[in-house]
C-alpha cells in the first residue's frame, strides 16, 4: 500500500539505433511531395532557436532606502516582541491569581471542616 508505483519503462526504440532519414526536397514550384512512408522527415529549413529570455531588472537600494528598511524592521521586531511579552505576562499573572484563589478556597474549606 505504501510502496511507490512507478510507471513501466518506455519501450520506444533508442534514437541512436534508427537509420538516418533523407530530407524531403521541395519541387520547382515550392511544394513538398507527399510521403506515404511511416517515418518522419527532417525539415530542410533550420528551425529558429528559442526566444531570448528577458532578464529581470535587479533591485538597487539607495542608502536612504536601506536605512528606512532597517528602521522598519527594527520597529516591527520591537512591536512584535512587546506584544508577545505582554501576552506571556498576562498568562503568568492569570496563572498566579488562579493559584492564589485555589489556596484561599482550600483554606476556607479546611477551616470550615475543622469548625464542625
Amino acid at each position: 500500500m505504501f510502496t511507490p508505483k512507478y510507471p513501466r519503462p518506455d519501450t520506444a526504440p533508442n534514437p541512436t539505433t534508427l537509420p538516418p532519414l533523407a530530407p524531403l526536397v521541395p519541387t520547382s514550384d515550392g511544394h513538398v511531395p507527399a510521403c506515404t512512408c511511416s517515418h518522419t522527415h527532417t525539415p530542410t529549413t533550420p528551425t529558429p532557436g528559442p526566444a531570448p529570455v528577458a532578464m529581470r531588472p535587479t533591485v538597487q537600494f539607495t542608502p536612504g532606502a536601506l536605512v528606512a528598511l532597517a528602521a522598519g524592521g527594527t520597529a516591527a521586531v520591537l512591536v512584535i516582541g512587546t506584544v508577545l511579552v505582554s501576552i506571556l505576562l498576562a498568562v503568568a499573572i492569570t496563572g498566579a491569581s488562579v493559584a492564589v484563589c485555589a489556596i484561599v478556597i482550600r483554606s476556607l474549606l479546611n477551616s470550615q471542616h475543622k469548625a464542625r
